[in-house]
């Protein structure tokens, strides 16, 4: 049994108006208010969430939210590949899919289809959420005005990803006065945004339960603590979201300090029974089982491989880094697409060629030549494909397992496989891509996302992924105010703070403090956490000469980019439909 209400009701919670439920065991209709006499609080609340989660009414596919792809097109994959492919952690190996060389190589245009699939998605649940909050703005019985300011924080926070991905909204609010639904939405960009994101978080907060009150009853639920650390996020971007009109660095550390200071809270530092450490259990598949894992989590999203059905959260984070043949991967679902770009190695080993223990292709030849040529085939001479506790045994020897790249860097968040597992005699695992990206054995695997269990248990299921998403953890809090102290000039406290991560980690504390060590701490702590490219903005290094990276620009070493690539455009056919929009620059 999971811990959740908004799990046993998030198959109910995906009725759109006048649609009804497929789960049998629910056996709920309609939850439209407008068309029934009779619903339930907590189900009509837990649509708003499932939208985070889930894309449409039948689990992964089936009936979807949105037309097309409805794998592409969920809320968290469609802002974390922007956040994500494009920068200096991952490349998708297989660049003939749709628009992906465009994103890998930041060269996307007004018509490229993942900007417009992001703008859908957000642009979609924000109209769900006007459509809650006109319908139950006169509630203010019972725990209704809890449930309204929970649906604002989701609108609010979605508001936020259009600002850093687009510096612009299509901007409605149920809460005004004259509130049309059928109108077309007005264009809010810049600052405009921010202040109204500003503004209504500041309103929303004190209306939202006590910080920390979910997380552990109503786990998945929002409450002050994940207004707060959106308000700090907006407030430590504020210089790029205004044009330099705002430098809220002080209010973002006054949102963390109440945070931190909370007793809410906790980083999760105990490594377990089964030697799991503590950074790496927040993203095993029973994060949300796992005490310690969850007093790190502000504000998760919730999956479930039985319950929640989806190709667009954690079951993308988990098999889209995985290949067939891979040790502990606690799936059968390998979709061998996402592998580490070679500037993110050097984020834990400076010198990887040297240092960086792979199985190479050589070394497989020769292991499987000297003795050990049932590796891969059968006695009858037909391929096969190692079992686990070889692969596992054969890494130890020839090199590439996880624990070993751990030890290595030096830094247990260096959670890379380099070993056997999916390789062959003929094709194994690099560290970078060459002159071409040819597939997923081009560099490192990612294994940080796991729907594996820190007690050994068996996932709930191995197709898709238990693993709950922290979209806020308290790591952003240490970070977050490491940064503003830095920019304010405190650099003895902004270095306290950094060090508190680097002892979580068990890695080298710092002894002082710059932009380069900020920016490259920002990658260590929260890689493939769907948030890199805007902190390379925020550090003036996602476009420019500054910071070079494999495949930046598309360039196998790497080349600088126009400056209005620190922007995502407008898609152009919502332009064509809303005479409200404008183009962005460049565009």
């Amino acid at each position: 049994m999971r811990h959740n209400i908004l799990l046993k009701t998030a198959i109910a919670g995906l009725l759109a108006a006048g649609m009804t439920s497929c789960a049998d065991d629910l056996n709920i209709s309609s939850i439209d208010p407008k068309s029934s006499q009779s619903y339930d609080d907590m189900e009509l609340l837990a649509k708003q969430y499932a939208t985070l989660g889930l894309t449409g009414q039948v689990g992964p596919t089936g009936n979807s939210d949105i037309s097309g792809d409805e794998g592409e097109i969920g809320f968290y994959r469609t802002v974390f590949n922007l956040q994500e492919l494009g920068s200096d952690e991952c490349i998708w190996a297989w660049q003939t899919d749709t628009d992906i060389p465009q994103i890998t190589n930041i060269r996307w245009t007004s018509s490229s289809v993942r900007t417009g699939w992001a703008w859908k998605r957000l642009a979609y649940d924000i109209t769900n959420y006007n459509s809650y909050l006109e319908q139950m703005k006169d509630r203010t019985d019972g725990e209704y005005p809890h449930y309204l300011a929970e649906v604002r924080f989701l609108r609010a926070l979605h508001y936020w990803y259009f600002l850093d991905l687009f510096h612009k909204a299509p901007f409605k609010d149920a809460l005004e006065e004259g509130f049309n639904m059928s109108e077309l939405p007005v264009e809010k960009a810049g600052k405009d945004l921010y202040d109204w994101i500003d503004n209504e978080l500041t309103t929303i907060e004190p209306q939202l339960a006590e910080i920390g009150a979910f997380n552990s009853s109503n786990y998945g639920r929002a409450d002050r603590g994940a207004a707060m650390m959106l308000h700090a996020r907006l407030a430590l971007n504020s210089a790029i979201y205004t044009d330099g009109q705002v430098k809220d660095y002080q209010k973002a550390i006054s949102y963390c300090d109440q945070i931190i200071n909370s007793g809410k809270y906790a980083l999760s530092t105990s490594t377990n029974a089964n030697g799991f450490t503590g950074y790496e259990q927040v993203f095993m598949g029973d994060n949300d089982k796992n005490a310690q894992a969850m007093k790190e989590c502000i504000f998760p999203i919730r999956q479930d491989g039985k319950n929640t059905e989806e190709h667009a959260g954690s079951t993308y984070l988990v098999s889209s880094m995985r290949a067939a043949g891979m040790p502990y991967s606690a799936t059968t679902n390998y979709w061998t697409c996402n592998f580490a770009r070679e500037a993110l190695v050097k984020k834990f080993i400076a010198d990887p060629d040297k240092d960086c223990p792979i199985a190479t292709a050589d070394e497989i030849k020769s292991y499987v030549e000297n003795g050990h040529a049932d590796l891969y085939k059968d006695a009858e001479g037909k391929s096969r494909t190692p079992s686990e506790a070889e692969v596992i045994a054969v890494d130890e020897i020839l090199g590439g397992s996880t624990a070993q790249i751990v030890a290595v860097a030096g830094d247990d968040r260096a959670l890379f496989y380099g070993g056997i597992g999916g390789a062959t005699t003929e094709n194994a695992r690099t560290l970078r891509a060459g002159k071409n990206i040819t597939g997923f054995l081009n560099g490192l695997s990612i294994v940080k996302w796991q729907n594996r269990y820190s007690t050994n248990e068996s996932p709930s299921d191995e197709t898709f992924s238990d693993t709950d998403i922290p979209l806020f953890r308290l790591a952003e809090a240490y970070l977050t105010r490491a940064e503003a102290k830095y920019r304010l000039g405190q650099n003895a406290e902004a270095l306290s703070d950094l060090n508190v991560l680097r002892n979580r980690a068990h890695t080298t504390a710092f002894t002082s403090i710059d932009e380069d060590i900020l920016i490259d701490e920002w990658c260590r702590e929260f890689y493939m956490e769907g948030r890199r490219r805007s902190d390379l903005v925020r550090f003036g290094r996602f476009t420019t000469k500054k910071y070079i990276w494999d495949w930046k620009g598309g360039s196998p070493n790497g080349q600088a980019v126009d400056a209005h690539f620190n922007i995502y455009p407008v898609p152009a056919n919502e332009i064509s439909t809303n005479k409200n929009l404008s183009q962005n620059p460049g565009y």
